[in-house]
């Protein structure tokens, strides 16, 4: 049985919260959402020279087209809830088609509009998706204690293997990123890919928020020379990843699987040359070991070319089966940066033999990108009752001694044996 992992079929305890348009408040509506701003998005787009010059003269700190900008999302919106109410009309009007073919027991009818009233459903889901609901989430219950049994799993395993715990902070200065090899392949969409923090002084560094751990856990390498002999570092960061361009990806819109906002373990390692190759394979059994660990079934792939980004020398890809997405999905990577990154953020090490100071290798990998492995193991472990209903989620042994609660009653997490 194929488990889709959409809203409508998740138990309470388990749905991912994402945070809608904001909609008008009525007095029924007992949710914790504020009414939107009531602006006048008429006005705005029908006079936005006006507004900007307006704007301008009193000094406000928006981009030169910030205005026409919202003009032009207040169009697309409008012509967008033109052609979603139409839709939605000629479903409800396939509705009545399918009822009386079904009492006129006109099979062929009914057939046929069954296969429309599908190919509609699928467009309004999609099209409702635009109407600017956003790929930010929350877990709540169980949801919530998955994520912190699965952080401090994958955090003991990469520990027992010799890495290093550390924290890492959220903002991060975007030279550091562009030094680490976050170029877009797209140049025009480079605004898109990152947050940009906007900072009251002019003479700050330009700051953005970190896409994943990978960039602060390098720069607390910059600039030092190590000694041979204190070669490898060994480190597992666990931080939060923010992704500004997630979310215009069709399908993957939907649920946990690309989000803006996610938990994170990384491993980042500082090797010699020689040694990076072998440690490339260390990094990718701690990997396997945590993958493993949970009972996924996972298949490895060594990254072609065109695969690569703009600092990886080479690189995996680790996927996880998901029934929801009836395909494999990426839950994991590991890149081998050899001296791309030593050589822009200054990390070196020095040979006593030959008194020399070169530029380290440096790799990074994902130890537990904790919103995928949720996806993962509730699809993969799901029970459903004699009506089809899912009723319970079994999880594998491992996460039980980092499970709160373990003893509560009334749960509906059972443990695999």
């Amino acid at each position: 049985m194929t488990f889709f992992l959409t809203r409508a079929r998740l138990p309470a305890f388990l749905r991912c919260c994402k945070i809608p348009f904001p909609r008008r408040h009525s007095s029924s509506d007992s949710t914790s959402y504020l009414p939107p701003p009531r602006l006048n998005y008429r006005s705005i787009s029908e006079n936005f020279v006006y507004k900007s010059t307006n704007a301008l003269n009193r000094k406000a700190p928006l981009p030169s087209d910030a205005i026409k900008h919202v003009s032009r999302l207040y169009t697309e919106f409008k012509n967008l809830s033109t052609v979603l109410n139409a839709k939605r009309n000629a479903r409800s009007m396939i509705g009545e088609t399918i009822r009386r073919s079904a009492s006129e027991n006109d099979l062929q009818a009914k057939e046929a509009a069954l296969k429309e009233a599908k190919g509609l459903k699928e467009e309004i889901t999609e099209m409702e998706i635009s109407c600017s609901r956003t790929s930010w989430y929350f877990l709540i219950n169980e949801g919530a204690l998955l994520e912190l049994a699965l952080t401090n799993y994958a955090m003991s395993v990469a520990i027992k293997y010799g890495f290093k715990p550390v924290t890492t902070p959220d903002i991060v200065r975007s030279d550091i990123a562009r030094r680490c090899g976050f170029q877009p392949r797209d140049h025009e969409q480079q605004l898109m890919q990152s947050y940009h923090l906007q900072s009251s002084s002019p003479s700050s560094p330009e700051l953005i928020l970190a896409g994943t751990a990978e960039i602060p856990l390098a720069g607390m390498f910059a600039n030092q020379i190590f000694p041979s002999t204190a070669l490898p570092q060994k480190i597992v960061g666990i931080g939060h990843a923010f992704r500004a361009e997630a979310g215009a990806r069709g399908a993957d819109t939907r649920g946990l699987y690309r989000v803006h906002q996610f938990s994170k373990l990384e491993l980042f390692a500082v090797t010699t040359a020689e040694e990076s190759e072998a440690m490339m394979e260390e990094m990718r059994q701690v990997q396997e070991s945590i993958l493993n660990g949970l009972d996924l079934p996972i298949r490895i792939l060594d990254m072609p070319t065109e695969e690569l980004g703009a600092s990886a020398y080479r690189k995996y890809d680790i996927e996880a089966w998901m029934p929801g997405r009836g395909a494999w999905g990426e839950v994991s990577s590991l890149s081998n940066c050899t001296d791309f990154q030593a050589r822009r953020l200054h990390i070196r090490y020095h040979v006593e033999l030959n008194k020399q100071n070169l530029f380290a290798h440096t790799l990074n990998g994902t130890a537990a990108a904790i919103p995928r492995l949720i996806v993962a193991l509730i699809e993969n472990g799901v029970e459903f009752n004699d009506a089809g209903e899912p009723v319970a989620i079994a999880l594998p042994a491992v996460l039980k001694p980092y499970w709160l609660g373990v003893g509560s009653q009334n749960t509906v997490i059972k443990w695999k044996s």
